[in-house]
């Protein structure tokens, strides 16, 4: 695992509760990291720089009392496009309050490295494109998310399998994948394939702690794989809809051609429903807790179930294999 220890050892799953416009909030990211999983949230989820500081202070609260406990982390998330206002002045909270993990969108990270890295911050870079992720590595960053095919909200075209095993043989520091990863196996999937953790949002807008309203958490137990679309409408960039929030029909796709990212676009939309392919696998409204057993659960099992299957011998796989028994 390309993660490092201080960060891994402290982990229940090697996973991301992605951050998310609107849906991701102190109370998401304080269930996450106690649960074992690094709890982001975008820094423009705070109405102002001020309530991020607010918003920072109750969550070191609320995980650390006494500064001993060994919690996930949290990962505050910036959109570093030059039209995010409040670039400068969320850095400088971010900073003040000496986080461990920032993860960038939307941009070159170059600005905020010195700064993040002077206080001994880690920096993971959003990418979706391979020239994306030399332009990251060369401005230092120290790890990198992959937007793939299928992630909700803004996402990326390429094929997941491709992408992390075009970036591995360049890259040997920290992965995350992010597209369609809904449950313990798929998180395993994509450990096999070389990513380190991934990110995991759709699955937990569907929880008690999201900001999320009750008819968008509703609506993704009623979704499935195909109520999903692209569109552009949100931030100006191909976004991953539902279409009970755009009010498509399937004879009437969303334009998906890119118009340019708008941080104020973005924030003008705070209220769609975003969700990624993942969604297929969201079919109950949970707690935070309840989602990660079941994932731990999940993850477990796909282990257990791998190491058998690499114990079996080659005849067996064979015969399996032709009665689609694999």
């Amino acid at each position: 695992m390309a993660v490092p220890d201080t960060l891994s050892n402290r982990l229940t799953l090697p996973a991301i509760a992605a951050p998310m416009t609107s849906v991701s909030g102190p109370d998401l990211v304080i269930a996450a990291c106690r649960n074992g999983v690094i709890g982001a949230f975008p820094t423009h989820n705070a109405a102002t720089t001020r309530q991020l500081d607010a918003w920072l202070r109750d969550i070191t609260a609320a995980l650390n009392p006494d500064g001993t406990a060994r919690i996930a982390p949290v990962a505050p998330n910036l959109v570093v496009h030059r039209t995010n206002d409040r670039l400068r002045e969320d850095l400088d909270c971010l900073v003040r309050h000496g986080v461990e993990l920032v993860i960038t969108s939307v941009g070159s990270p170059q600005p905020v490295i010195a700064p993040l890295h002077a206080i001994g911050c880690r920096v993971f870079a959003d990418v979706s494109s391979m020239a994306h992720v030399r332009r990251a590595l060369d401005a230092g960053v120290d790890g990198l998310v992959l937007l793939t095919a299928g992630a909700g909200g803004q996402t990326g075209w390429a094929n997941p399998f491709a992408f992390v095993r075009a970036v591995r043989p360049h890259f040997d520091g920290p992965i995350v994948l992010a597209g369609g990863v809904s449950d313990g196996a798929s998180m395993l999937a994509a450990q096999v394939l070389g990513a380190d953790l991934v990110y995991l949002g759709t699955r937990f807008i569907a929880t008690t702690e999201s900001s999320a309203g009750d008819d968008y958490r509703a609506a993704l137990v009623e979704s499935t794989l195909d109520d999903v679309r692209l569109s552009t409408r949100v931030g100006g960039i191909p976004a991953s809809l539902l279409t009970a929030w755009l009010a498509l029909d399937d004879e009437s796709p969303p334009a998906i051609a890119a118009e340019g990212f708008q941080q104020d676009r973005l924030l003008r939309n705070r209220t769609a429903w975003s969700a990624g392919h993942s969604v297929a696998g969201v079919d109950a409204i949970t707690s935070v807790d309840e989602l990660v057993r079941t994932l731990t659960t999940q993850y477990e099992l796909a282990r257990n179930a791998l190491a058998g299957f690499g114990r079996r011998p080659a005849a067996d796989l064979i015969s399996a294999d032709a009665n689609h028994g694999l």
